[in-house]
């Protein structure tokens, strides 16, 4: 996520720290709460009237034909291991014809001979590709110079995240979070390529999605709660003081369903992460109003642990299951899925009558 420190060998063994807490599943417990999904159910059709042969998943995503509604999203860079990951994810993302995305890039103006790490385009010559930069970074970094390194990487969009709760709990990290929008803002204005803005596991409120919007961003990827908490994963590298105010942050953030029920289509603007862990989820977040479904820690599990083949097996379990769903709530495309009918439970209704309240 955000690079804050003044070290280039300290960068790397942060990123190369937080990546061995996220893989380490029976040591460290870096997922927290409910992205929300289970408190809706598609009603079932006995009698689809679909060739399940011609059930189609795919759709158009940043100017390329994709295979399903799902891209890998970012989740590490700054270590060789890191490095690894993300060219190992490209190759993946190559053979199955999803879009994936790259750790932050700043450390490339630190220490530009790390170029090549970030080149994915050699492996995945095919697929969208983006960029990925800390929303303080753009506020701060010249425009010019991130606009060079985004037509020299050679990808589709840039990611903009935020990781305003990771960086707290960081000892060196960020602490003036002001002007960011407007940043973000100016810089969509002036890039070649689309821009999508991310939170890292805590959700985007409905009325900062409608101010990002407005603001010239293409994409408000929500990344809600459900999945990876970055405060505990930065916990697991701290004693004392700190890692005890994390544990206090372990429910912190707004569902990712949730968030998706309160903002709504949008025109197709709004990616879902956090907390989709599978194919019935990817159907349920487009069944919501989701464009897309992003997905992190399964894939940097998968691809750690068994490389590209890791990846394509979790991601064909995702596929199976998501054209099951579609045939079995009659829908042959993504637009059907869209319409398909979603049961949906009194509590999670009152919470989202309740999110939508605070954005009025």
């Amino acid at each position: 996520m955000g690079d804050t420190t003044s070290s280039n060998e300290s960068i790397g063994a942060r990123k190369a720290r937080h990546l061995s807490i996220c893989v380490d599943e029976s040591s460290y417990r870096v997922e927290s709460g409910s992205a929300g999904f289970e408190h809706l159910s598609f009603v079932h059709h006995a009698l689809p009237e679909l060739n399940a042969a011609e059930v189609d998943p795919g759709l158009d995503f940043l100017g390329t034909r994709v295979s399903m509604p799902v891209l890998i999203s970012s989740m590490t860079g700054g270590s060789d291991e890191g490095y690894q990951a993300n060219k190992n994810l490209a190759r993946a993302a190559q053979q199955l014809g999803i879009p994936v995305g790259m750790g932050s890039m700043r450390i490339l103006f630190r220490k530009p001979e790390v170029f090549d790490h970030f080149y994915l385009r050699r492996y995945a010559p095919d697929v969208p590709i983006f960029a990925n930069m800390g929303g303080v970074q753009v506020r701060d970094f010249p425009h010019e110079q991130m606009i060079e390194m985004i037509r020299r990487l050679e990808v589709d969009a840039l990611a903009v995240h935020l990781n305003v709760g990771q960086e707290l709990f960081q000892t060196d990290g960020d602490r003036d979070f002001r002007g960011i929008i407007d940043g973000i803002s100016r810089f969509a204005e002036a890039s070649p390529v689309p821009v999508i803005v991310k939170e890292t596991g805590f959700g985007i409120h409905p009325a900062e999605v409608e101010r990002l919007l407005e603001g010239g961003v293409s994409f408000v990827n929500l990344a809600g709660a459900g999945g990876t908490n970055w405060v505990s994963v930065e916990s697991y590298r701290h004693d004392g003081p700190l890692a005890q105010s994390a544990g206090d942050f372990a429910d912190w953030g707004t569902p990712t369903a949730l968030l998706l029920a309160a903002v709504g289509r949008r025109d197709g603007r709004i990616i879902a992460s956090g907390g989709v862990r599978n194919g019935m989820d990817v159907a349920k977040a487009v069944a919501l109003g989701a464009e897309m479904a992003g997905i992190a820690l399964p894939f940097i599990r998968a691809v750690v642990s068994e490389g590209v083949e890791g990846v394509l097996k979790v991601a064909e379990h995702i596929r199976n299951t998501l054209e099951s769903a579609m045939i079995l709530t009659s829908s042959s495309s993504l637009a059907e899925l869209r319409e398909a009918h979603l049961l949906r439970s009194p509590t999670f209704d009152e919470q989202v009558r309740r999110l939508e309240e605070t954005a009025r």
